[in-house]
């Protein structure tokens, strides 16, 4: 039987400009939906393991929609909570060359962020699991969507789940004090940190060494020294980033760190063309959790989740299409995209 997963989180709806217009250039919007950890279930529901998604989204068709998206790709949506009254939104704009791309947020309100613990039955879903997945997005939602973050993971770590998250700092939900005040008492949970440079200083207050994303650089003995403070301070059994280095919004060197508080382990670099980078952390996190959970080392986890999430920055959407087999395919050395007959 397939190893039982739980995710929770908000799904949205994604309303992109079309290909690399702007929104005043844009008379239409194309339709997706998606959202952290909405991202990594499709992910490992396409790994094979049993997913399960847990959000709240309201009765109408535009939640049925949702949960249609998540089905579609074998994601198990019976710990949904229907109610509430919108699913939240939001605007993409891919950017390209030395140009960015930009997001605009319209999820106040959301069903997710309104939702009560008494919504959703924590010892029923973490029934038989293996893991669970949350990220820093969820918390940031408001105060109640905090208190149900945690509320979940105290059930998941009555059931002996093991529990990663991805630190996620998103500024236009919240600010860093309100970050490191709600998450740090989050940690004691986690089992599983994954963060990237930005996230580890706005949400835990560590702050790497001399790296600058921007400039294209990086500086692993920054990363080092945070991942032994962060193991220290809050006995995670793995500390894991990404690690990109951004030439431009097309053109993005892609590769990732783990430690194990014994070892320090640096993945192999892909060049990648981006495609549509949302997403792209989100496919991370399903692929270590699909690397550790079949059984692999925490090095071979780490190669096969930044194989997969470099594919993912070449797939347009949030969600991560690709196989067990296209992953290992790319990790075994083939990089050539020659055309499959």
């Amino acid at each position: 039987m397939a190893k039982k997963v739980v995710t929770m989180g908000e799904i949205m709806l994604r309303l992109s400009a079309p290909g690399f217009k702007r929104f005043s250039q844009s008379d239409s919007f194309d339709v997706v939906y998606g959202g952290g950890e909405a991202n990594v279930a499709v992910s490992l529901a396409n790994y094979g393991l049993d997913a399960h998604f847990v959000t709240k989204l309201p009765k109408h068709e535009i939640g049925q929609c949702a949960v249609d998206s998540l089905r579609k790709f074998g994601v198990q949506t019976d710990y949904i909570a229907r109610g509430g009254d919108r699913v939240g939104i939001y605007f993409l704009e891919n950017g390209a060359s030395m140009r960015p791309s930009k997001v605009v947020y319209d999820r106040a309100n959301s069903a997710i962020a309104e939702a009560e613990i008494s919504d959703f039955d924590f010892d029923e879903i973490f029934k038989d699991a293996e893991w669970f997945h949350f990220t820093g997005i969820t918390p940031a939602l408001g105060e109640k969507a905090a208190q149900l973050t945690e509320e979940a993971l105290k059930a998941a770590k009555r059931h002996g789940v093991t529990v990663s998250v991805d630190l996620n700092y998103r500024k236009k939900l919240w600010t860093p004090d309100q970050a490191k005040k709600v998450m740090t008492n989050l940690m004691q949970y986690v089992d599983v940190c994954i963060g990237n440079e930005e996230d580890a200083e706005k949400v835990l207050g560590f702050k790497p060494g001399h790296t600058d994303v921007t400039k294209g650089e990086l500086e692993l003995e920054g990363y080092k020294d945070i991942f032994k403070q962060m193991k220290e301070q809050f006995g995670f059994k793995y500390v894991v980033t990404t690690l990109r280095e951004s030439h431009s919004a097309s053109d993005n060197s892609w590769s990732a760190l783990i430690y194990d508080g014994n070892e320090f382990y640096h993945s192999k670099r892909y060049d990648i063309r981006i495609v549509d980078r949302v997403g792209g952390g989100d496919s991370f996190a399903g692929g270590l959790i699909y690397g550790l959970i079949s059984g692999r080392d925490f090095k071979q986890a780490l190669e096969f989740a930044v194989g997969a999430s470099a594919l993912k920055h070449t797939i347009p959407g949030d969600f991560n299409l690709v196989s067990v087999e296209e992953v290992e395919t790319l990790i075994k050395g083939d990089a050539s995209g020659r055309v499959q007959r």
